[in-house]
């Protein structure tokens, strides 16, 4: 190793230190610092602890995906994507590449992203989405590029980690497998994402003990986190800020491991 680039990283401090020059040298080459600004917190504590700094790192790749039925269609997991992309500052356009034309402007807009913010492109298969993602992010007047894909090859997930970190636009790949097969297949392959979620709907809580449709409830675990602790919580959906919460008997203590339940509602 060249000495003079060890000492300038800080090669006479000890190793958190190093560390955290280390990190801000990779930030300015990727165009900015990996301080609080390159994060996103979710604003809820018992998560934010899970994550490294505080929060999601932007200029990164992070795969979404949902649970059961919702594997294939993602409608879940797009909600809790949506929240996220709504919380994204500047609120910049985002690149939505998917090969299904079911993308809903009215659920997004529920989440917080206003359609109005979202570029769709239609690609013929996860391949050409992939390609697409990748000359997306080499836009740096994006705030994230999204693509919905069943198949992930690793070296194409570490292609787009890559551009992710050079341009500091963030990507996010939201799973939707075909069928059970192709989940069972890739559900635990290797990807290159900084984060992987698993999201899935629960059944609702009654609203001010008022029948009828309660208040949409998420169980979200991140399954792998590069530098974190994998967790899993029982959540508010979130609203039309793209904020979620601590569902209300949870907000004072930690949830206990949820048992997994048929998906009962739509995000």
């Amino acid at each position: 190793m060249d000495t003079t680039a060890g000492n300038r990283l800080g090669g006479a401090l000890p190793p958190q230190e190093r560390l955290t020059a280390l990190r801000e040298r990779v930030g300015k080459l990727a165009g900015g610092s990996l301080g609080t600004h390159r994060l996103l917190p979710f604003g809820v504590s018992a998560i934010d602890a899970a994550l490294p700094d505080g929060g999601l790192a932007r200029g990164a790749l992070h795969e979404i995906s949902g649970l059961g039925g919702d594997e294939e269609d993602g409608a879940v997991a797009a909600a809790f994507l949506a929240g996220i992309l709504a919380r994204l500052a500047p609120p910049q356009p985002v690149l939505w590449c998917l090969a299904a034309d079911d993308l809903y402007g009215p659920g997004l807009a529920a989440r917080g992203l206003a359609p109005h913010r979202v570029l769709s492109v239609r690609a013929r298969d996860d391949r050409t989405v992939l390609e697409a993602m990748e000359d997306g992010l080499k836009v740096p007047a994006l705030a994230a590029v999204v693509g919905e894909v069943g198949a992930l090859p690793l070296t194409a997930s570490r292609r787009l980690q890559l551009a992710a970190a050079n341009s500091g636009v963030t990507a996010f790949v939201l799973r939707r497998w075909r069928s059970g097969a192709l989940a069972a297949a890739e559900r635990t392959a290797p990807v290159a994402a900084v984060t992987r979620w698993r999201v899935s709907a629960v059944p609702s809580r009654p609203i001010d003990d008022e029948p009828g449709i309660g208040r949409l409830i998420w169980q979200v675990e991140l399954t792998r986190c590069r530098g974190g602790v994998p967790a899993q919580w029982i959540l508010e959906a979130c609203d039309a800020t793209g904020h979620v919460a601590l569902a209300a008997e949870l907000a004072d203590r930690a949830p206990a491991p949820a048992e997994r339940q048929p998906l009962r509602a739509i995000g």
